[in-house]
């Protein structure tokens, strides 16, 4: 019993090993990063995962060890103690360090997608975004600005379930809720940020087709609220549609008809 138990301790880090090797290949991993700023996340994601892996290994092994040392008979008796303090402080100090590592390495990251003031500026920009996002139980609503670019105006467009974005290109939109806490999350994009009511949240991104779709022009990628929001959260499913840029524009100009259009119009 005493080997078979060790033999499964020992299994633990193995098999946690084999999983993360083998998760590309079994298509366990993470969808391929289309955003700009996806490479980052992706760095920040493996450095945690090299220093949690390397601790997790090491700590199964010791557990396995001390385990297999110490679970045999012994004749003598038992050695009680209150503790080694050089030790707690060793094992405080290592983990306190490995997270202020971790900390000043995504500093950088965190400011250039969080921070407004690193935003972007080109046709898109915080005060002029491409649009507002409205998430609410249980759908996702974008309203996009008219032919004055002013959003809140009169001849504002809406359109459901779908962010509709121009492909290589920088998009500033406003994240916003209508009830309760929500979170915008597009696996693709690495990117996922809550819409919290009462607040207005400038998010960015720029997005590229997938390398099989660029002749196609256009590309959809799943959207989900991944921040528990209801009895109805499973079903809050949306995409973001990335499209060449010609391919948008006449998008724009469709949608913004057909939203304004009575049904009365001459058919062409």
């Amino acid at each position: 019993m005493r080997y078979l138990s060790f033999l499964l301790l020992i299994l633990v880090p193995i098999l946690g090993v084999w999983t993360f090797v083998s998760a590309d290949q079994n298509g366990w991993w993470f969808p391929v990063n289309v955003s700009s700023y996806g490479g980052e996340i992706d760095r920040l994601f493996n450095l945690i995962l090299w220093m949690v892996g390397i601790t997790f290994v090491g700590t199964e092994v010791l557990l396995a060890w001390f385990f297999f040392k110490y679970s045999k008979k012994r004749a003598d008796k038992g050695v009680f103690t209150h503790g080694n303090h050089k030790l707690e402080m060793i094992w405080t100090a290592i983990p306190a360090v490995l997270l202020l590592f971790i900390a000043f390495s995504q500093m950088g990251t965190w400011a250039q997608i969080k921070f407004e003031k690193n935003f972007p500026h080109g046709q898109y920009s915080p005060d002029q975004p491409i649009g507002e996002l409205w998430a609410s139980q249980f759908d996702w609503r974008t309203r996009y600005p008219g032919e004055d670019g002013e959003l809140g105006t009169v001849d504002d467009f809406e359109h459901a379930f779908e962010l509709v974005v121009p492909a290589d290109t920088d998009v500033v939109f406003r994240l916003r809720s209508r009830d309760v806490i929500h979170s915008f999350f597009v696996p693709e994009f690495r990117l996922k940020q809550d819409a919290l009511p009462g607040h207005t949240i400038p998010v960015w991104f720029r997005a590229a087709l997938r390398p099989e779709e660029v002749e196609r022009g256009e590309s959809s990628y799943d959207l989900v609220c991944a921040e528990l929001c209801g009895w109805g959260h499973y079903k809050m499913a949306g995409s973001v549609r990335v499209m060449r840029r010609d391919l948008f524009d006449a998008w724009m100009a469709e949608t913004e008809a057909a939203w304004f259009s009575n049904g009365t119009e001459e058919v062409q």
